[in-house]
C-alpha cells in the first residue's frame, strides 16, 4: 500500500511546504508549520490557457461608487446591551461574527443566553454543537434559568448536513459552536486542519451573505491566546471578538478586533453569576481598588475603550533592587516601562537606575494607548517617594522623550466621567484643560513631566 502524502500547512498564512521548516517561506513565521495528509487532486482533462479562460468568463456591469445607494445596515439588538455595544448596536443580518477565548472562559454561555434573547423576542434561532451533545446543552440551559428555551439545537460536525439543515430551519442567527470540529467530505483532511477551518468557514460566509442569516462562529485559541487556525478566518468574517479575563475572576471582557459595522476596540464588561453572564454597567469600579486611604505607588487614570472611557488604577513599587535591576509591568508594555523610566531620570530628575521596578494596572485590563505614560511615572515617583498621592487625585497625557506631555484624544469626556464618580483632583496636559470649569474636578494643566511633579508636591 502506497504511503500517504503529507504536506507542512502554515497556521498563519496557510503556505505549504514539501519539509517541514522552522521559518514559513511565504509569511515568514516561526514555528507555524504544521503536517497534515496532503488532499488528493485529479488533473483536469481540459486545460485552459489564461486567454481562453478570459474568453469563457463573460464580462461584468460595473457601477461608480458614488452611484451607490449606501444605508446603514439595520441592526437587531441581541438582548444583551454590552455584547451588543462590542458589536456596535446589534446583529447584522448576513454578517459573520467569529469569537475566541480561553476555554470554560464562558463563550458558549454567553453565546446561548443571546440566542435565547433573540428566540423570546420572535427571531428563530439554531444552535449548532460540535462539541457537546443536545443533552448537555439542554443542562447548561438549566443551569442559566433558562427553562422551556425554544432555541433549536443541532449536535452535528458535517458540514453538508449543517447547511441543508440551516436551509430547511431558515434562522435569523445560527452559532457554530466550534468551526474546530466541523469538516466537509470534499476534503481529505481531519477536522480541525488548516484547511478543513478554511473551506468550512468559506461555505459559512457565502451561505450567511446568500441567505440573510447572521452566522456567529465559535473559535479555540492557541496557548498564545491567538484564534487557532489560519489567519485568513479572520479575514474571512465581518467582526472578530476575543474573550479576556482569568477564568479564576469573575469577571470577563469581550473586545472587538475586528468589525467591518463597527467601531473597533470596543469593550463589554460582563460578570460570571450562577445565572450565566451579567452585564457590568459601571466598569469602572472593577478596576479601582478599594483603599481606605491613600497608599504610596497608586495612581487612577483614566483610559478609553473604544468609545467608554474606563477608569484604572496603575500600581507601581519601587524596591532596592541587585546589580541586574528588574522591570516587570502587567497590563501596559515593558519597553514603554523603560523609555519612561529614562525620562523620569531625564528630565525630572528622578532615578531609578538601581531600583527593582514593578507596575501593574489592576483588574487584569491591558492598556496599550501612550496617554498611560503620565500616571506610571507619578505612581513610580509616589513608590519611589513612599508618599501617597491626593485622595481622588488621577492623571493622563502621553509623554514624549524630551520631557513634554502630550494631549490625549478626547480628553474632554475623560474628565467628565472622573467627576461623575467623584474625582476632584486632575494633571492632564494643557492642551486637554477644559475653557469651561467642571463642577467639583480642580484641574492642572502641565507642558512638561518636571512641571507635573512640581503640582503633585505642592498639592500632597
Amino acid at each position: 500500500m502506497a504511503k500517504e502524502k503529507t504536506v507542512f500547512t502554515c497556521n498563519e498564512c496557510g503556505g505549504t511546504c514539501a519539509r517541514w521548516l522552522g521559518k514559513c517561506p511565504a509569511c515568514g513565521a516561526w514555528n507555524t508549520l504544521t503536517e497534515s495528509v496532503a488532499a488528493s487532486t485529479t488533473p483536469s482533462k481540459n486545460r485552459y490557457s489564461a486567454s481562453q479562460h478570459a474568453g469563457l468568463a463573460a464580462a461584468q456591469p460595473v457601477i461608480a461608487l458614488g452611484a451607490i445607494d449606501a444605508t446603514d445596515m439595520a441592526r437587531t439588538p441581541s438582548g444583551i446591551e454590552e455584547l451588543d455595544r462590542v458589536l456596535g448596536g446589534g446583529i447584522v443580518e448576513g454578517g459573520v461574527v467569529l469569537i475566541g477565548g480561553d476555554p470554560g472562559i464562558g463563550k458558549s454561555t454567553l453565546l446561548l443566553q443571546a440566542l435565547d434573547a433573540l428566540q423570546r423576542a420572535g427571531l428563530p434561532t439554531l444552535y449548532v454543537t460540535g462539541e457537546e451533545s443536545g443533552a448537555q446543552v439542554a443542562l447548561r440551559a438549566r443551569r442559566l434559568g433558562v427553562d422551556h428555551s425554544q432555541v433549536q439545537v443541532l449536535a452535528e460536525i458535517q458540514l453538508e448536513k449543517i447547511l441543508a439543515t440551516i436551509e430547511a430551519v431558515q434562522p435569523a442567527v445560527a452559532v457554530i459552536d466550534s468551526i474546530q470540529t466541523v469538516y466537509s467530505d470534499q476534503l481529505n483532511s481531519a477536522p480541525g486542519s488548516v484547511a478543513q477551518v478554511r473551506e468550512c468557514a468559506a461555505h459559512l460566509t457565502r451561505m450567511a451573505k446568500s441567505s440573510g442569516v447572521t452566522v456567529v462562529l465559535v473559535g479555540h485559541v492557541t496557548k498564545e491566546g491567538a484564534l487557532a487556525g489560519p489567519r485568513v478566518l479572520e479575514h474571512m468574517v465581518d467582526t472578530v471578538l476575543y474573550f479576556e479575563g482569568d477564568t479564576h475572576s469573575s469577571f470577563r471582557l469581550v473586545r472587538a478586533i475586528k468589525n467591518r459595522f463597527g467601531a473597533v476596540n470596543e469593550i463589554g464588561v460582563f460578570a460570571m453569576t450562577e445565572k450565566g453572564l451579567k452585564g457590568v454597567t459601571n466598569p469602572s469600579a472593577i478596576f479601582l481598588s478599594q483603599h481606605s486611604e491613600p497608599v504610596p505607588g497608586s495612581c487612577v487614570l483614566v483610559t478609553l475603550e473604544g468609545s467608554r472611557p474606563l477608569l484604572v488604577e496603575i500600581q507601581a513599587l519601587v524596591d532596592g533592587g541587585g546589580p541586574s535591576p528588574r522591570r516587570l509591568s502587567v497590563g501596559l508594555d515593558r519597553d514603554r516601562l523603560a523609555m519612561l523610566l529614562a525620562v523620569l531620570h531625564r528630565h525630572a530628575g528622578v532615578a531609578c537606575a538601581d531600583q527593582d521596578v514593578f507596575v501593574n494596572a489592576v483588574g487584569g485590563v491591558r492598556i496599550s494607548e501612550p496617554a498611560a505614560d503620565l500616571a506610571v511615572m507619578l505612581a513610580i515617583t509616589s513608590s519611589l517617594r513612599g508618599k501617597p498621592l491626593p485622595k481622588g487625585f488621577l492623571a493622563f497625557g502621553e509623554v514624549g522623550l524630551a520631557g513634554e506631555v502630550r494631549p490625549a484624544p478626547r480628553g474632554q469626556e475623560r474628565l467628565k466621567e472622573a467627576a461623575k464618580l467623584g474625582f476632584s483632583v486632575a494633571v492632564v496636559p494643557k492642551a486637554n484643560a477644559p475653557k469651561k470649569p467642571i463642577e467639583g474636578l480642580t484641574i492642572h494643566a502641565v507642558e512638561r513631566v518636571d512641571e507635573a511633579m512640581e503640582v503633585v508636591r505642592g498639592i500632597g
